[in-house]
C-alpha cells in the first residue's frame, strides 16, 4: 500500500513540475485580453458587444475565412469537421437529424457567441466583432432567416426568432441553479 502512496504522489509531484514555467509554456493574460474574451451575451441580447454587419458584408469574410470548412454555400462537405450550417427544417424528429443552424439553433445570441469564440477553426477568437456580425447575418441569410440587406447588431440580433426556438424545454431541475444570465438581468 505504501508503494502506491508512493507512486501516486511522485506521479503528482511530476506533473507539478512539467507545469512549472521554467518549460515556458503558456502565459498569463494580460487584462485587456481578458476583457475581449469575457463577453458572454444572454438570449435576450445582455452582454452583445458593439458592432454590426449585413449578409452583403459577410460573404466576404465567409469565403476566405469559412467556405473552406462549410462549403460555398454553407453546404458542408465531406469530412466530419466540414459540417454544414445550412439546410435540415423538419429533419430533427428523424433517425439521423440534420443540426444546423436554421434546424437546430434556439438563439440568435447563441449563433453570434459560437462564431465569436470558436471561428475560423484554425485561428478561433481573431475575428472582429463586426465581421462576426457579418457572419452571422450571412448564415441566417443562406437559411432564410433574415433579408439579404438587413443589419445585425446587438439591437436586432436577439429580436430574431430562430426557426427551432421553441423545440426546446426550460430545465427545470432545483439543482441547475439561477442561470448567469437571470443574475445580470436582475442586478
Amino acid at each position: 500500500m505504501w508503494l502506491l502512496r508512493y507512486a501516486a504522489a511522485a506521479a503528482m509531484c511530476a506533473v507539478l513540475v512539467a507545469q512549472s514555467p521554467k518549460y515556458s509554456v503558456g502565459r498569463t493574460p494580460t487584462p485587456e485580453e481578458i476583457r475581449a474574451m469575457d463577453i458572454t451575451p444572454a438570449p435576450d441580447g445582455t452582454g452583445l458587444p458593439d458592432g454590426r454587419g449585413t449578409s452583403a458584408e459577410g460573404r466576404e469574410v465567409y469565403s476566405r475565412r469559412g467556405a473552406r470548412c462549410h462549403g460555398a454555400k454553407g453546404e458542408g462537405g465531406d469530412e466530419p469537421k466540414q459540417s454544414p450550417l445550412v439546410g435540415g427544417r423538419g429533419s430533427l424528429k428523424n433517425p439521423k437529424p440534420l443540426k444546423t443552424v436554421g434546424s437546430y439553433w434556439p438563439y440568435s445570441t447563441t449563433v453570434w457567441d459560437y462564431v465569436n469564440r470558436a471561428m475560423p477553426l484554425d485561428r478561433p477568437g481573431t475575428l472582429t466583432h463586426n465581421q462576426v456580425y457579418s457572419l452571422v447575418a450571412l448564415i441566417f441569410y443562406m437559411n432564410g432567416i433574415v433579408g439579404e440587406n438587413e443589419v445585425l447588431d446587438a439591437k436586432t440580433l436577439p429580436q430574431i426568432k430562430m426557426p427551432n426556438r421553441d423545440g426546446f424545454v426550460p430545465d427545470s431541475r432545483p439543482d441547475v441553479g439561477v442561470k448567469p444570465s437571470a443574475k445580470r438581468r436582475k442586478q
